[in-house]
């Protein structure tokens, strides 16, 4: 009789656990239902960046269970720090606010530099929708310097980039530290769109950009607007069939000093233009976003999507490669000085 009455109170407690957990994992899954997700671009609209996550949000919001709306601010401000120092210590830790910023934002806060308010190691990271990439020198046909001697002759030639510690910026640095350039000046202060205007219009005379730029801008090439100078495969060995002629920028370092400088940076780059998340975010929430951004990555149509919008291939990171490439990241102590110096607003540091 005892064995019969403890059978039915097991029962009983089974039963009751299993009519009450559906309404624990409709909590727990609908919780974005009816809600805004706000995404804060650690960068200007219109560039690249941008583009990679527009590409990517019609995905998430079609993963993220109760289907919300997704808002996009941007808050540009040194490579991303502004972005990563908001989701780090000032927006609601609810689930409700994530970030997307370029590399900037992690090598920041791997090199040390200033106003970074942000622990890399504590913020958590929930993906990239790209990873790999080519860098490219180039510049303006009208400016003459149409051969690599030309350009090593001609001093002052203007670099520009977005802001001191953007990528772009840093590797217009690169650029001009290694083949050598003689006295560059760097202007910084744009957006990518204002950038290309004044590249363009005769404010600028150089550019170190990305594939992507290229390929969304076709005249430049096609109407023999440009001369390109060298490029940076990332990662290394990465070819790039059209312009593989281009010597690789590594073939200009003179030492192992520099070689680990520029393996740095791209190290930096692999990381990709990461989403985070506060570190104080509920679990199951970042749980949920995590398992919508691997949805979303591996969704075949997202790669019809990011082709169509940003004329590129993605090579996605999922969370846990993301998370995983900015926890490895080296942290030699005497690359990083040299690399502040050269991500710095400082002239370049001698060779």
């Amino acid at each position: 009789m005892a064995i019969k009455i403890m059978t039915r109170i097991l029962c009983c407690a089974l039963l009751t656990q299993l009519v009450l957990l559906p309404d624990f994992l409709y909590s727990q899954s609908d919780f974005y239902r009816g809600k805004t997700l706000r995404i804060v671009h650690g960068r200007d609209a219109g560039g690249s960046g941008d583009l990679r996550v527009k590409a990517l949000v019609p995905f998430l919001q079609k993963y993220i269970p109760g289907n919300p709306t997704i808002v996009h601010e941007f808050m540009p401000g040194g490579g991303g720090r502004k972005a990563g120092n908001y989701i780090y210590g000032s927006a609601a830790p609810d689930g409700l606010t994530i970030g997307n910023a370029g590399s900037g934002m992690v090598s920041s806060a791997v090199l040390g530099e200033t106003g970074v308010q942000y622990d890399i190691d504590k913020l958590i990271f929930l993906g990239s929708t790209y990873s790999s990439t080519h860098y490219f020198f180039l510049t303006r046909r009208e400016t003459g310097l149409t051969t690599l001697e030309k350009l090593r002759s001609a001093p002052g030639v203007r670099v520009g980039a977005q802001s001191v510690g953007h990528t772009i910026y840093n590797i217009g640095r690169l650029f001009a530290w290694v083949l050598p350039l003689k006295d560059p000046k760097f202007v910084t202060g744009y957006s990518t769109p204002e950038r290309d205007v004044a590249f363009m219009s005769g404010e600028l005379d150089a550019l170190g950009t990305t594939d992507d730029h290229l390929v969304r801008n076709p005249e430049w090439i096609s109407a023999n607007k440009i001369d390109l100078h060298a490029l940076m495969e990332v990662p290394r060995g990465n070819k790039y069939p059209r312009f593989g002629h281009l010597p690789e920028i590594e073939t200009f370092a003179k030492s192992e000093k520099e070689r680990k400088v520029l393996a740095m940076f791209r190290n930096l780059r692999l990381t990709g233009s990461p989403f985070f998340a506060s570190p104080r975010t509920p679990a199951d929430r970042i749980e949920i976003l995590k398992q919508a951004m691997t949805k979303s990555l591996k969704d075949p149509e997202f790669y019809k999507e990011h082709l169509k919008l940003v004329s590129e291939e993605p090579t996605p990171l999922l969370p846990e490669e993301n998370q995983k490439a900015i926890r490895e990241l080296p942290r030699d102590a005497e690359t990083i000085a040299l690399f502040n110096r050269l991500a710095g607003p400082q002239p370049l540091p001698p060779r």
